[in-house]
């Protein structure tokens, strides 16, 4: 009677897993497919499920974005005068020649003077002596030199004059952060662009994850990324004096969920990130524990995209379904745009509940025949 008895102790472990097995799953890091989209088609259901094929992208293009978009202006490159022009604020050099014997300007062993740190008053004048004021501002240095000498000529016939330009707050930007050397850098010309300002800077920062330039003009914030200037030359919009720019971390994320290489929130790293993308970003899926046909993308849209009149889905919270074994599926991943805020979850295989049962009946199995050689 010993062995029976002994034999039904041991099976009682297993008979429970199979209970357990017939009533609920075995505990895991994320969940079957099943556990996620059971429900979607009855009434009461307050959630959509897509499956993403090559038939519904261009409808998916035409909903509404969502997450945390941030759409800001941005200004075309133009061109500019080749030369700086004098603003209120920049500071003139000027140097006066006088080759006179009774020079008003200098003294009998002197034939030049140099008037230095002349700062263009707010009414864009700056004081000549014997002259006076004289009007400078929206001028060229040749320009500006030009109307002193002829102002000059007038008391003093052999004068000449040269005029060198140091810039001012107006013809100057400031670079604020997310660059190696921020400051405020003069403007050489009317044609300083964004480009030149950053490699003026030192470029930008390496441990950015797709940086955002940023420009602050007159009250308004403009907005683009470096991807896209670097893409788009025409988009390198020209400077103006005081100007403020700066760079910045693309704010927007995307999390992962169950059996995925890496469960975290992961910031996008370009402007657009497809669902192979994201995959490729967080580690891909775990072989051997996910179900490949079942990597879900859950997203919830705004009240206003269900609204009469407006494209979008039927709820306002969707799961998307993508099949990673299919050509279509593939494909279609490829063509997918995830947006912030999007949660992708690598779900669990169901087979990992039966192997996982048939390890452990197996390691029953395999104490009970040590146990029953031991009792022989």
């Amino acid at each position: 009677m010993r062995k029976p008895l002994h034999l039904i102790s041991m099976l009682g472990p297993v008979l429970c897993l199979a209970v357990l097995a017939g009533c609920g799953r075995l505990p895991s890091t994320g969940p079957v497919v099943g556990d996620v989209v059971n429900g979607a088609g009855e009434s009461t259901a307050d959630f959509a499920v897509y499956p993403v094929t090559r038939a519904l992208l261009p409808t998916i293009t035409q909903w509404p974005a969502t997450g945390e978009q941030q759409h800001l202006p941005w200004l075309r490159s133009s061109e500019g005068p080749r030369q700086q022009l004098i603003q209120p604020g920049d500071i003139l050099t000027i140097r006066i020649w006088d080759s006179s014997d009774n020079s008003l300007l200098t003294a009998p062993e002197q034939k030049n003077i140099a008037l230095d740190n002349m700062k263009v008053a707010a009414n864009g004048t700056v004081y000549l002596p014997y002259v006076g004021t004289l009007s400078v501002t929206g001028k060229t240095e040749d320009l500006a030199r030009e109307e002193m000498q002829t102002a000059l000529e007038k008391i003093i016939p052999s004068a000449q004059v040269l005029v060198s330009l140091t810039e001012g707050r107006y013809n100057s930007v400031d670079l604020v952060g997310g660059v190696s050397s921020p400051g405020t850098y003069p403007m050489p010309d009317r044609n300083y662009t964004v480009m030149s300002l950053l490699a003026a800077g030192g470029g930008v920062r390496e441990s950015l994850n797709n940086p955002q330039i940023r420009l602050m003009r007159s009250g308004r914030l403009y907005g683009t990324s470096v991807e896209t200037l670097l893409e788009h030359p025409s988009l390198d919009t020209r400077l103006s004096g005081g100007d403020r720019v700066f760079v910045e971390e693309d704010g927007r994320y995307f999390l992962s969920f169950g059996a995925t290489g890496r469960q975290a929130q992961h910031i996008f790293p370009r402007d657009e990130v497809s669902a192979m993308d994201a995959v490729s970003i967080m580690g891909g899926i775990a072989g051997g524990r996910a179900d490949p046909k079942g990597l879900l993308i859950l997203r919830e849209y705004p009240a206003s995209a269900i609204s009469a009149g407006v494209r979008g889905p039927r709820q306002t919270r969707v799961v998307f379904t993508v099949d990673l074994t299919s050509a279509d599926g593939l494909f279609s991943a490829r063509k997918f745009a995830i947006q912030p805020q999007d949660l992708i979850v690598a779900t669990e295989s169901p087979i990992n509940d039966v192997l996982t049962i048939s390890n452990i009946v197996g390691g029953f199995f395999g104490v009970f025949n040590r146990a029953n050689s031991a009792v022989n």
